[in-house]
């Protein structure tokens, strides 16, 4: 029988809820991008589920129009983890937040990264809980007060996209909430991704945060603040791309490329299956404020491997199995060995 489905529009995946989230947040760029996502991949909405743990990202499944668990905090990716095993057939998507998946879930975090179930996780990223009125988080700067954190932070922040690649993430990717279009793109790549997807969003909170990601969106900054990577590309920044990065054996350099003499076609081409680099780039994670000489904050995709995910694996040790045929609950329970005690 021919398929005759009709692909929908964004307008079909929007849900009658009515998003509930200051005005300002970067929350709504990412739901719109990610139901137009959907549509372009010309998903179906009975075929999607949405999941997520406690937090303003949270709300994700009230605001769109497909299956959705609102679960407890940090557990959304155990949940989501079950959710694929049990029926590996449906797209699995995962909103979180930079505290419900790296603090209280963050033993649920790294072990989804590693075990790869074919999961899409949205990890927005505010650097605050914004949901609890303003405590600091696991990605909060050292120095931000809040109310948990009258003096300052003290505590070093997590670095996401470096947590990620250590768990042996085969998706990694990072955008800003002001970047539509990338954030559409990579959304759709994620999902042909066939592993668990991470693609963290720097995403600004205007009562609780605001501005924590300037450096990175103000105009008179942003050039020499940014790197976007591109595969294939040579990593070129700066205003009209007057700089670049070069590698000096393993030590990343930055290039002036109007002054040096150095062209394009001697950087550092940027690879997305390249482990190495992608460990290098993770750690271009300099503060703007309060760093000198610090190297651009890289967006876009860092990582890709193609490794079997984990309900894959299972299927087939479940099928190799049954070939045994039937058995009793004693010969499961004895297992393949015994021992007589005389």
């Amino acid at each position: 029988m021919t398929d005759t489905h009709t692909c929908l529009t964004a307008k079909d995946f929007t849900s009658n809820q009515e998003p509930k989230w200051c005005p300002g947040c970067g929350d709504f760029s990412v739901l719109q991008q990610l139901k137009a996502a959907m549509a372009d991949l010309c998903l179906k909405t009975e075929e999607v589920v949405v999941v997520s743990g406690i937090g303003c990202s949270s709300r994700l499944p009230y605001y769109i129009n497909t299956y959705g668990v609102h679960g407890i905090h940090g557990r959304a990716m155990a949940m989501a983890s079950g959710l694929k095993a049990a029926r590996p057939d449906l797209s699995v998507w995962v909103g979180t937040g930079d505290g419900d998946a790296l603090s209280i879930g963050g033993n649920h975090y790294i072990h989804t990264v590693r075990r790869n179930l074919d999961l899409n996780v949205v990890l927005f990223n505010n650097e605050i809980y914004g949901l609890t009125k303003g405590q600091y988080s696991p990605t909060s700067k050292v120095g931000l007060r809040t109310v948990t954190s009258p003096s300052g932070v003290v505590d070093h922040p997590i670095n996401t996209i470096a947590l990620t690649l250590g768990a042996g993430g085969t998706f990694v990717a990072r955008v800003m909430d002001r970047d539509g279009k990338m954030m559409k793109e990579i959304f759709k790549r994620a999902h042909a991704h066939k592993g668990t997807s991470i693609v963290e969003i720097y995403q600004n909170c205007p009562i609780f945060n605001d501005g924590a990601f300037g450096p990175f969106t103000d105009k008179e900054r942003k050039a020499d603040t940014t790197l976007f990577l591109e595969q294939g590309q040579p990593l070129v920044f700066g205003a009209n791309g007057s700089k670049g990065i070069r590698l000096d054996g393993f030590k990343p350099t930055v290039i002036d490329l109007e002054k040096s003499g150095v062209s394009k076609e001697d950087l550092w081409i940027h690879d997305e299956n390249d482990l190495i680099k992608a460990n290098i780039l993770s750690r271009f994670f300099d503060d703007p404020n309060t760093t000198e000489a610090f190297l651009p904050r890289p967006f876009g995709i860092f990582y890709v491997e193609d490794r079997f995910t984990y309900e894959q694996a299972l299927d087939a040790q479940i099928d190799k199995a049954q070939e045994k045929g039937e058995g009793t609950l004693e010969e499961l329970l004895a297992g393949p060995s015994t021992w007589t005690i005389n």
